[in-house]
């Protein structure tokens, strides 16, 4: 291989490694913030509201680092709150937490068919539902819904 050859060729490397590595720092981002709009969403069925205290509590996190997300959540419109007020979905963040249920059933309905023991699913569905691509997705709930 000559010179000019190798420098393409690690050229094309840098630019697939950039690009994977952008995806996973997208993914882990959404993936926070599907995880706060899910636990808000939890929290507001089960009680009424969802307050920073809760939400902390749930994820074992600080008031701090609650009250971060919770910012950019807003930032985002995913949220609304005032100080020192429960925090709500907006219509678009209701939208986001339903769609990351579906897909955490879809994943857990996949490794349970394949004979995952259901803790281990559970766990291993949290993980997944985040970092999964739609076509993976489909071809997981097609799976599932011919050998459920």
């Amino acid at each position: 291989m000559s010179k000019s050859e190798t420098k393409t060729s690690s050229a094309k490397n840098s630019v697939v490694a950039k690009a994977r590595f952008a995806r996973i720092r997208n993914d882990h981002a959404k993936e926070l913030a599907e995880d706060y709009l899910e636990m808000i969403d939890d929290l507001t069925s089960a009680n009424g509201e969802a307050r920073a205290v809760d939400i902390a509590a749930q994820l074992g996190v600080s008031h701090v680092t609650v009250t971060k997300a919770v910012a950019r959540l807003k930032r985002d419109g995913l949220v609304t709150s005032q100080p020192y007020r429960s925090i709500f979905l907006t219509p678009k963040g209701k939208r986001i937490a339903d769609n990351a249920r579906r897909r955490h059933q879809t994943v857990l309905q996949f490794l349970l068919a394949l004979g995952v023991p259901a803790d281990s699913a559970e766990i291993d569905a949290e993980g997944i539902e985040h970092h999964i691509s739609p076509a993976t997705l489909k071809a997981m709930r097609d799976f599932t819904e011919e050998n459920g």
